[in-house]
């Protein structure tokens, strides 16, 4: 059998290693000021080879790399995506 997939919109950042306050405010829902390392849906950890960003995800932690999207999922789950596999899969809005 084939499937395609359903057209659905989503919310996304690219994680640059440096954007902390965007992805801050995406992940938590926010427009605060205050950046902080930790939040509900993720923690920035300097000391990962890979970007230093690690997304809470509903099957446990992933860590993102820079250059990764995050993505809001259809029922307010995060998780990351690489750059071309994300290219491929979404167009701009």
């Amino acid at each position: 059998m084939k499937f395609v997939k359903k057209p659905v919109v989503i919310d996304a950042v690219q994680w640059t290693g440096k954007n902390h306050r965007e992805m801050y405010n995406f992940l938590e829902g926010t427009n605060d000021v205050v950046e902080q390392p930790t939040g509900k849906n993720f923690e920035i950890n300097h000391s990962l080879v890979r970007g230093g960003l690690i997304i809470k995800t509903l099957e446990g932690q992933h860590i993102a790399s820079i250059g990764d999207w995050i993505i809001k999922g259809v029922k307010g789950e995060f998780y990351p995506c690489k750059p071309d596999i994300f290219a491929a899969t979404y167009d701009s809005v």
